[in-house]
């Protein structure tokens, strides 16, 4: 079976965005994109919220993106993405495909698919119904080494506890600490 991840960058207050829902924080340098090309070379469909699908669509594709990080914007443009969305009525991103309805039974039903593993980034009310409904395997947390004193916390919105285990750390030249947990599930 194929696993989800759900990765994304927090500061170290826990916030994955800032008040005013900015994220040019983010600590990313050649190190951090090595490590991205070798998580995308793992998975092989990307799974968006709106919100964070046209934040990725409105830089990915665009020569700025294709001249900073060539590898990564290849990477990013040429896997498969599935977008969560209510409101949208199309998605123009090359490869990209717009999925309605019972979100979690879609998500269940791609996990039993043959193929490479997915993945989930940014996303936080997206992750937020993955996570309501068992859905993710891996928790992939890279904490920058940033107060922001205030945002969106990474999981507002969850009421009940999510028991997980370490099961890595890596730290970074620049200071990041991706932290893998593994959620740990009940015995059925």
């Amino acid at each position: 079976m194929r696993k989800i991840l759900f990765q994304n960058l927090i500061s170290l207050d826990g916030y994955f965005e800032g008040p005013k829902k900015e994220i040019d924080w983010h600590n990313v340098d050649a190190e951090f994109n090595e490590y991205a090309i070798s998580l995308l070379n793992r998975i092989d469909t990307l799974i968006f919220g709106r919100v964070t699908y046209q934040l990725m669509a409105a830089y990915w594709p665009t020569p700025e993106a294709r001249t900073d990080d060539p590898n990564v914007a290849a990477a990013m443009n040429n896997i498969a993405k599935l977008v969560a969305s209510k409101t949208l009525k199309t998605v123009e991103w090359e490869n990209s495909k717009l999925i309605h309805g019972d979100i979690p039974s879609e998500i269940r039903r791609l996990k039993q698919l043959e193929g490479k593993d997915m993945a989930v980034f940014g996303s936080s009310t997206l992750a937020i119904t993955l996570i309501d409904n068992d859905l993710i395997d891996e928790f992939h947390l890279i904490i920058n080494p940033l107060v922001l004193g205030g945002g969106k916390t990474l999981f507002e919105g969850i009421n009940h506890r999510l028991p997980l285990k370490l099961a890595e750390v890596r730290t970074f030249k620049n200071g990041n600490v991706l932290h893998i947990y593994y959620p740990i599930r009940k015995e059925m």
